[in-house]
């Protein structure tokens, strides 16, 4: 295998190009990131051997992988800790850096790409350097007013980076170790975030990987577990399966032994959630409910997750299978209107409008499904494919795109 040699005697694992049925080859990209250091856990330190690349058409970007290693290990297990022998040296904490704020509820107009005092972590709190933030539908309702919030304020809900500085009551993350969270103000340089938010992240992810994974992969993975309770041979139902959930949805319902019936807006979005795992599709401008019901032998469908809203929610009611569950997490389409709570009762259906946080909000379930997601993917069950990455200054773009609802996989800003 190639290897790198940088200036300090270190081997770097060269990115084998592979051809992606998902996404034509144009030109390999290697991401090198330093290893992290030897670690006490051998959970976070064995070698892992499905070995991960990216495709770069345009700044679309797809991780596949190798089918892992007999001796590759199957599990992932976290602490809050990842300590490091010696903290490495780390560039000064300017006084002052770029973010995104709002000042005022609209379009794309409102984002502000302004110079803001760098945060003080407080007690509790860690400084992490933001090195990419997710860009997510949640975001787009903040600005818009959809959802409401006191403003000003810096947008963002989730991001990776590096540990730079913590409150001196904070032990479990030392400078330097690389971190995932889900928390506000991540459209930023900085963000001060509570440590009890922060996952180290494993040595067999990128941040990048991590940033791309974490608020949708959980999103999907609790809402199967959780607000779906889907079980194996189960009828279930996804729409806007080539989106950034769905397609995650898609391959962890499948994984699960699912029956997966997919819905997309076009032929080739049709076409990938296929790849993906789902037996199924069915295009979104066609009879949905007719199509569904010829699949399933009129049985319905068990459980659906829907994320597009006010557009297929009548359907959905249609489709549903007696005790069916209806995971409603989404308004791609507006909100879903007022309805009577009695069109439930005739076939005992369970709604349910969650939201991930409240499913890891204590510690030992965001260390749970955190280690479950990272499994998935380090083992190659779970392929997270990046449609773009943005430089920070450009997020009224990232919005747009995402709004328009044209995207295959997720959307990141490039802080740094």
């Amino acid at each position: 295998m190639p290897l790198l040699i940088l200036n300090r005697p270190r081997l770097v694992r060269a990115c084998p190009i592979i051809a992606s049925n998902w996404l034509r080859l144009a030109s390999p990209v290697c991401h090198q990131h330093p290893a992290p250091p030897p670690s006490t856990n051998p959970a976070l330190t064995s070698p892992v051997s499905s070995s991960s690349t990216y495709i770069d058409t345009r700044h679309r970007r797809q991780l596949s992988s190798f089918p892992p290693h007999p001796s590759a290990p199957t599990t992932c297990s976290y602490s809050q800790t990842q300590p490091n022998p010696k903290p490495p040296s780390m560039a000064p904490v300017p006084a002052t850096m770029k973010a995104i704020q709002v000042s005022k509820t609209g379009g794309i107009d409102v984002l502000d790409y302004k110079d803001v005092p760098v945060p003080t972590p407080k007690e509790g709190q860690v400084l992490v350097k933001n090195e990419f933030a997710g860009v997510n539908f949640i975001d787009t309702y903040f600005r818009s007013g959809l959802y409401k919030l006191n403003l000003p304020v810096i947008l963002g809900s989730e991001a990776a980076g590096q540990v730079v500085s913590h409150h001196k009551d904070v032990t479990s993350f030392p400078v330097g170790t690389r971190v995932v969270y889900m928390d506000s103000q991540a459209y930023a340089q900085y963000t001060a975030v509570p440590a009890s938010k922060l996952i180290a992240i494993p040595a067999g992810l990128t941040t990048e990987q991590a940033a791309a994974a974490f608020l949708q992969g959980l999103t999907a993975w609790t809402f199967i577990r959780e607000a779906g309770n889907v079980q194996p041979g189960q009828w279930a139902l996804v729409h806007a399966a080539a989106g950034g959930v769905g397609q995650l949805l898609v391959q962890m319902l499948r994984s699960l032994g699912a029956k997966v019936i997919g819905t997309a807006s076009t032929q080739e979005k049709c076409d990938l959630a296929k790849k993906l795992g789902a037996e199924w599709t069915v295009s979104s401008r066609d009879d949905v409910v007719a199509r569904v019901n010829e699949i399933t032998g009129g049985h319905g469908v068990d459980a659906i997750f829907d994320g597009v809203g006010k557009a297929t929610f009548d359907a959905d009611l249609q489709m549903i299978a007696l005790k069916g569950h209806l995971v409603s997490f989404g308004n791609a389409s507006g909100p879903v209107p007022d309805f009577s709570i009695l069109r439930l009762s005739d076939k005992n259906v369970t709604l349910l409008r969650p939201k991930v946080h409240g499913y890891v909000s204590e510690r030992k379930d965001l260390e749970k499904y955190s280690a479950e997601l990272f499994d998935k993917i380090i083992s190659g069950q779970v392929k997270i494919a990046i449609h773009d990455i943005y430089p920070l200054k450009e997020v009224g773009r990232a919005h747009s795109d995402l709004e328009s609802r044209k995207t295959k996989g997720k959307l990141l800003l490039s802080v740094e």
